[in-house]
């Protein structure tokens, strides 16, 4: 069993021993310690980031790492100026997980992991934390799935043990399983299906990567959530709720014993013997493409786009971000920048889709009522050749490193998300899960900016317009051709 594993320079060469690590991995963790003693590089020191460094350098330190001899990573932060412990556990299963005819499966099980399990039945988890002022949630990706909830110091133990009870022992019967297709189909219907566009958007984009293990919502179809079984939900949960799948983390005030009391609850989980599934990038080749969704319930035309990228495994990853940060993401963005006077669009936003695997840059404009969608797509795409012609100097990339630090340092602030951040550490970071990810953030230069640019956005955007009904179109097209004053005085009469 591998204990109290520290951050530090001692520990690791006298031989950490993981039986899951790959010799390469390892190499790669002892290089990345060696640079980690190092000054920040040139660059790092003229865009003046090392205060903002050693703040982030400082909390990994504290952080002990433990593994267990059935595979469950823990990691552990004590806070004690707290009086709460933030708990954040999370499994390595998610829609891609998902077979033909169990779409929703991974969401829908998370629903019913605060139903009922074999020491707590029925609603006594959500009723004991909500009685000791808990606060708890949970949230299903494409590749994994998080359990998250802060509670008073004093009750880590109990909760402790709640966590463990409801992994390891889930009671699921075919009323609550019922009960909770009930709540994931009103999910459904409120969230994707009663909203303007989004259906159709939403499997247009999946179509995009058929036959990957992305090509399905994460909430899945009505059809196969309709048809779960308790028999088929335990199944599931025997086959990715093990201990090597999981990562635990806790960050807080930690009064008790708190590695030997995770030991008590947690050690004799015995992993199944089949292996975890293995999943590769996606392959896709990007080309531009065009598709026009008209819905009835639409009060006013948009124009999303989309670009396929690259997984946050992909080396390419950190750059990709970068550019999505300069050019969409911030109130200093280029879009912001270049729509400063009398902007073209009432509304824009960028949320990013981030998979293990594959990833997608996104943006939704609605425009003024004097602008076409076609402008807004000229407008876009000349953002991306001012980075092809110009790149970025200094300044603004140091600019964008300094952003992307600084949010960093302002989520670990809060312990809950920090608790959530460790235990969606990949592989390649186990050992320094806030500083090498930065590493590789802080080694992009202007010409990977330029580099990502031409390869996954360059004359490959997946356009989508989102159109409403004749009569609002032909009024937005009249807008259009009249003269800007005139449409801007009907504009503002109409907002």
């Amino acid at each position: 069993m591998k204990t109290g594993i520290k951050q530090n320079t001692s520990q690791l060469l006298m031989g950490v021993k993981d039986k899951t690590l790959p010799l390469a991995l390892m190499l790669t963790c002892l290089f990345s310690l060696a640079i980690g003693l190092m000054p920040l590089n040139l660059a790092a020191s003229q865009c003046k980031l090392s205060s903002q460094f050693n703040q982030l350098s400082q909390i990994e330190h504290q952080i002990s790492l433990t593994e267990l001899d059935n595979g469950l990573i823990v990691r552990q932060l004590n806070r004690p100026q707290q009086s709460t412990v933030a708990i954040a556990s999370q499994f390595n299963v998610g829609s891609r997980n998902e077979i033909a005819g169990q779409t929703g499966y991974a969401h829908l099980f998370e629903h019913l992991l605060f139903k009922g399990s074999e020491n707590a039945p029925n609603e006594s988890y959500p009723q004991q934390m909500s009685a000791i002022g808990a606060r708890f949630n949970a949230s299903t990706h494409f590749d994994y799935t998080n359990y998250y909830v802060t509670v008073p110091a004093q009750a880590l133990e109990l909760s402790l043990f709640l966590e463990a009870d409801r992994f390891i022992r889930p009671v699921l019967s075919e009323t609550t399983v019922k009960n909770q297709q009930g709540a994931v189909l009103e999910e459904m219907a409120t969230s994707i299906d009663n909203q303007p566009y989004l259906r159709p958007a939403m499997e247009y984009l999946l179509s995009q990567v058929a036959g990957s293990p992305y090509a399905h919502a994460i909430i899945g179809s009505k059809a196969d959530v309709t048809s779960a079984t308790a028999a088929e939900l335990e199944q599931f949960h025997q086959r990715y709720y093990r201990p090597d799948a999981m990562q635990l983390s806790l960050v807080g005030k930690i009064e008790i014993d708190s590695t030997n009391t995770i030991k008590q609850y947690f050690a004799d989980w015995q992993a199944p013997q089949h292996n975890l599934d293995e999943f590769s990038a996606v392959s896709v080749t990007p080309t531009a493409t065009k598709t026009e969704i008209i819905d009835k319930r639409g009060p006013w035309p948009a124009l999303l786009m989309a670009w396929h990228t690259v997984g946050r495994q992909h080396p390419d990853f950190e750059a990709v971000s970068l550019l999505q940060s300069h050019l969409f993401q911030n109130l200093k963005s280029a879009l912001a920048a270049n729509t400063l006077e009398n902007p073209p669009q009432m509304l824009s936003y960028s949320i990013p889709l981030t998979m293990e695997n594959h990833g997608v840059t996104n943006l939704v404009l609605v425009p003024r009522a004097n602008t076409s969608l076609d402008e807004l797509q000229n407008l876009v795409e000349s953002l991306f050749s001012q980075v092809i012609e110009n790149g970025l100097n200094d300044q603004a990339l140091c600019s964008l490193k300094t952003v992307a630090l600084n949010d960093i340092n302002q989520q670990l602030s809060n312990s809950q998300t920090l608790a959530k951040y460790l235990s969606n550490t990949s592989k390649r970071d186990k050992f320094f899960p806030l500083t090498q990810p930065w590493r590789r953030t802080e080694a992009v230069t202007s010409a990977d900016i330029q580099r990502v640019t031409q390869e996954y956005f360059i004359d490959k955007a997946v356009r989508v317009d989102l159109l409403p009904p004749w009569y609002i179109r032909w009024g937005k097209g009249l807008l259009e051709i009249l003269p800007q004053g005139f449409s801007e005085k009907l504009e503002r009469w109409a907002l």
